[in-house]
This record gives C-alpha cells, sequence and structure tokens, in this order.
C-alpha cells in the first residue's frame, strides 16, 4: 500500500508529507483546495506528462515521492519481472521536474518515464472521470472482460495473437505475389536486364582496387617521370655533379689518407656504405624509369574499366562483393517469377491453412470469453443492486466482427436497462455521469478481488448521485477498503463518514502567495470537516449533530456489517 507522499514545489503545494493508512482513505476539502493537483502529483509517477507551469513560481524544480509497502506476492513477483526489487518490503518511486525534463529513480536508481509507469502500474491505480467515461467505448469493455476472466483468457489471447500474425504474414506474401501477367513480364524483363549488366562486366573481387592504383600512376605518368629525372640527376653519376659521382669520389679520396690514422677507418667504412645504397637506389630507380609505360591506350582501357565498375557501384551496391550479392538475389527473384504459379498456389493454401488455425483459435477464445461474461454479468448486477440500481438488468451482447484482430474476432457491447419495462440498450444511450460512475465503481470493486494491485485511488466517484444512492456508494467503497487500501477525493459526507483515515486539504495565504497544505482530522475535527460538508454556509448545532450520527453510524456499520 501506499505508505508516503511527499510533494514539492508543485503548483500550489510547497512541501506536503502525508502518511497514509490502511482501508478508507477520504480527502474532502474545498473547491479550488488543491485536491486534483494531489490527484496530478501521483499521475506524475504513472507516467502523467509534465509541464513547466506545473512547478510553483520561483521555485526551479518540483518533487514527487510516493513510498510503497508491498505485501501482495504478485504485486512484487510483477515488480521482480521488471527489475525492481523491494528493499524490506517497500519501494520508492521519486520523479524530479525541471525545466523540460524529468529525473525519475525507482529506490535511488535512476529509470526512464515508461520503467516508472510500469512499476507503478503494478502498485497504484488512478481512477477519475476519464476512466469511467472509457467505459463508453466497447475496446474498454472487452478489455475489462479480458481482465476478469484472465487466467483463461490471456493463454488463450495469446495462441490468437500468434495465429494472428502468421496469418497476416501469409497474406501479406499472397498479396506481393498477385500481380498480372503484364507486369510479370515487365518485372522479368527488368530483372533480366540487370543480371546482364552484372555479369556481362565479368567483375572480379578486389580489381577495382587494383585497377585505382593503376588508374592514379598513369593519370599522372609525366609528373612521375619528370620527377624521377630530377632525383636521378641529383643522386646519379652520368652528370658528374649528381650524389653518386661526389660520394664516389669522396670514397676514392679518404682512401688514400686511412693508412696513416687507424681513426678513419670507420668513417671510410661509413663513406662506402652510403655509395653502395646509392648505388643500389639508382639501380632501382633506373629499372622503374625503364619499365614506366604511358601507353595511351592502356589509359583509356583503365579509366573505362573503372568508369564500368563504377556505374555498376551507383546502381547495385557500394562494393563488387555487395554487386555480386545483389545479382544473386537478383536471380532468385528471377527464379520464382519462373516458378509464379507453384509459389501462388503455395501461398494460398498457406493462407488458407492459416485462416483455419486462426479461426480455430479465435474461436476458443470467444468460448471463453462467453463463459467469464456471464460470470461477470451476475457480478456485476449484483453489484449495480448494491449501489441503488434497485430493477437494473445488465448483459454482455457478443458480435463477431467482420475481420480478425490480433484480439479474436469478438465484438461486445455492455447493454443495460435501469427501469423496469425499458429494454436494454448500449450504456451510451441510457446512463448518465453519475450512473456510469457507479458502473464503473460496481466494475472496480469486482476486479480488485481479482487484482494484484492494492492501492486504488477513486477521484469524482460522487458525480452526479446523492441521498440513499451516496449511502450506497460509501458502503461499497468501506468494503473494497477491507481488502484494499483505497484513497478517495470526495464532496459527500455520507463517502466522507465511512473514513478509516480523513484527510482535509485546504489552502490558505502565506507570505503574500496561496499555499495547498493537508493534515489528517481525527474525532471532533472529522466531525467539524463532515459538518461542512453537510451544512454548506452556516453550520449550526443541528449540523454537528447530525454529522456526528453519522460518523458513528458508519462506525457501527463497518463493525458489524463488514467484519
Amino acid at each position: 500500500m501506499l505508505v508516503h507522499l511527499h510533494v514539492r514545489n508543485l503548483a500550489l503545494i510547497e512541501d506536503i508529507e502525508v502518511e497514509f493508512g490502511p482501508g478508507l482513505n477520504i480527502l474532502t476539502g474545498e473547491t479550488g483546495a488543491g485536491k486534483s493537483i494531489l490527484l496530478g502529483s501521483m499521475q506524475l509517477i504513472l507516467g502523467g506528462r509534465s509541464a513547466k507551469d506545473m512547478i510553483r513560481t520561483g521555485a526551479s524544480n518540483a518533487l514527487v515521492e510516493l513510498l510503497f509497502q508491498v505485501e501482495n506476492p504478485r504485486a512484487e513477483a510483477s515488480l521482480r519481472e521488471l527489475g525492481v526489487e523491494t528493499s524490506e518490503g517497500q519501494v520508492l518511486l521519486t520523479r524530479k521536474l525541471m525545466d523540460g525534463r524529468s529525473i525519475n529513480k525507482i529506490n535511488g536508481e535512476t529509470c526512464t518515464v515508461a520503467q516508472m509507469k510500469a512499476a507503478a502500474s503494478c502498485l497504484l491505480d488512478i481512477h477519475g472521470q476519464h476512466e469511467h467515461q472509457s467505459l463508453l467505448y466497447q475496446d474498454k469493455q472487452l478489455e475489462i472482460l479480458d481482465i476478469y476472466g484472465k487466467e483463461e483468457i490471456f493463454p488463450a489471447k495469446e495462441k490468437v495473437q500468434t495465429a494472428y500474425k502468421k496469418y497476416r504474414d501469409c497474406k501479406r506474401q499472397l498479396d506481393e505475389l498477385d500481380i498480372d501477367e503484364e507486369q510479370r513480364n515487365r518485372e522479368r524483363a527488368f530483372l533480366e536486364f540487370e543480371i546482364n549488366e552484372i555479369e556481362s562486366a565479368q567483375l572480379v573481387s578486389g580489381e577495382d582496387e587494383e585497377l585505382e592504383k593503376r588508374y592514379r600512376k598513369l593519370n599522372n605518368g609525366r609528373k612521375i617521370l619528370e620527377t624521377l629525372q630530377g632525383v636521378r640527376d641529383l643522386t646519379g653519376y652520368e652528370s658528374g655533379q649528381g650524389a653518386g659521382e661526389s660520394v664516389g669520389n669522396a670514397v676514392r679520396e679518404i682512401s688514400r689518407v686511412t693508412e696513416y690514422d687507424a681513426q678513419l677507418d670507420s668513417m671510410a667504412s661509413a663513406l662506402q656504405e652510403i655509395d653502395g645504397l646509392l648505388n643500389d637506389f639508382n639501380r632501382e630507380l633506373a629499372s622503374y624509369v625503364d619499365d614506366l609505360n604511358f601507353d595511351d591506350e592502356a589509359f583509356y582501357e583503365t579509366e573505362k574499366r573503372l568508369d564500368t565498375i563504377n556505374g555498376l557501384k551507383a546502381k547495385y551496391g557500394r562494393t563488387i562483393e555487395d554487386i555480386q550479392e545483389y545479382c544473386l538475389k537478383q536471380k532468385q527473384k528471377l527464379e520464382n517469377l519462373d516458378k509464379y504459379e507453384e509459389r501462388f498456389h503455395e501461398a494460398e493454401e498457406n493462407l488458407k491453412k492459416s485462416r483455419e488455425e486462426l479461426e480455430t483459435v479465435s474461436h476458443k477464445l470467444s468460448v471463453i470469453r462467453q463463459k467469464y461474461s456471464q460470470m461477470l454479468t451476475d457480478k456485476i448486477t449484483e453489484g449495480l443492486k448494491d449501489l441503488n440500481f434497485l430493477d437494473v438488468q445488465f448483459q454482455i451482447t457478443f458480435r463477431r466482427r467482420k475481420e480478425y484482430t490480433a484480439g479474436g474476432f469478438d465484438d461486445i457491447e455492455y447493454e443495460i436497462s435501469t427501469n423496469p419495462g425499458e429494454s436494454l440498450k448500449p450504456l451510451g444511450k441510457i446512463v448518465s455521469g453519475g450512473e456510469l460512475s457507479r458502473i464503473m465503481l460496481a466494475i472496480k470493486a469486482i476486479l480488485a478481488d481479482r487484482d494484484q494491485i492494492e492501492t486504488l485511488i477513486f477521484d469524482e466517484i460522487d458525480t452526479g448521485i446523492s441521498g440513499r444512492t451516496a449511502q450506497k456508494v460509501s458502503e461499497k467503497m468501506a468494503l473494497i477498503g477491507r481488502c484494499h487500501q483505497v484513497l478517495c477525493i470526495t464532496h459527500l459526507p455520507q463517502i466522507a463518514a465511512m473514513a478509516d483515515t480523513h484527510f482535509e486539504i485546504e489552502k490558505h495565504q502565506k507570505d503574500n502567495e496561496t499555499i495547498t497544505e493537508i493534515h489528517p482530522l481525527e474525532g471532533d475535527d472529522s466531525v467539524r470537516e463532515l459538518a461542512r460538508l453537510l451544512g454548506g454556509a452556516e453550520l449550526t448545532q443541528a449540523v454537528f449533530d447530525n454529522a456526528k450520527e453519522m460518523k458513528e453510524l458508519a462506525q457501527v456499520h463497518k463493525n458489524t456489517r463488514l467484519k
């Protein structure tokens, strides 16, 4: 359950910390006191979008922290699947909002918004006006049925999803093959052209690199020859001024005096080594120059071959290997075209088999859903009677969709009659906003018994109700609070009187600023708040007495009927 909430610098909230208790936690306060802000802070943990204007004026950031004590083994197992480990049974979810971004943490470790939302969804469920309006949509109605019977429905649904994917793949393959003869002939001609163009080039792996080297050499041949001739003059013997001639003369000169001083032998040896190196270099240089061939025809052929290869690269791949691989793929396509009739009939047969398989598993799923729909119908009808729908009739109608979906072929609709003599009609044509919220409350109570989520939050559950109906809703809320922690924001004294823990949300002026605060109410303070909800502007003694009696009767109800 949610044991601690800390909110700082969020809208009108400066800094509040709340310790929630087990059972039914009621939050009341004047309109505009900040109840929606408190709910919004929890929505942020559930992945709600953050905006810059949510941060309190003058603050650089806002913070929301929720501390949960996890007691449900299934919730703990779900968290472990997400990689979240509890510490002494606790999980701390933190979201810090800054200008245009947020930092999210689970147990002090940074995570993404999606990861936090997934973890929070295992621990917390918020039910507000938007959600009970979603009950009008048939997809939501089907989702509720699937959750109710999830032990059998979810495994059957997975088989449908697998079969549907196979069916879609087979259908796509057949659609790709379904082309007329003229189009096939055009495609065959195009494939033959590409294959012929590549094969006629007779590409050899690595030849493009060798051609590039040869082309650079041939393209710069004159410059190479002129440069090497100059090098030859500088290092050779022919000109009489080259380094070779000079070093040779130096060797002869130094050899005349080495016999007079032994120390000159090392220098003479060095000069002889230099003379030898120059001789080797000049022989290699002469051989290179003699072998240079700057035939214009060779240059033209090299350039032409490179143009051919580069043209193929521009069409079919960056390397020769890519081009050859592309050619193999086109050959396979051509082969497939030649076997078109065979492959088309094979694809038709595969689609037929996949459709039959999908029909089988979809039918099984539908049978399971219909079994659970009757059980859910009975539960919802019973729950609605508990919520003051005295002559209600409820049923789930099944129709078959025209097309298969990943969820099977079922198209369902919740139908209801709230008055004697009225025929059953879809929810959207019958119920008011207040009735819709009660229907969703009945469904939530049913699912809560089968759910791993420990904390349920209700906002605007009291929309459009009063009197006896409000009393019935309060009793249902108290009943849910026996096995779940419930946080409920309400304006109705009948619901507030059932509180196991009662909080008041109020706003006041502080240093020329408006701030929202929340604090628990006990004893006479709780009665005073009930009197405010009952009496409006004028709080008379009679109103206080009425509030006290309401509180006492609620306590009696919890101590007797809910035990």
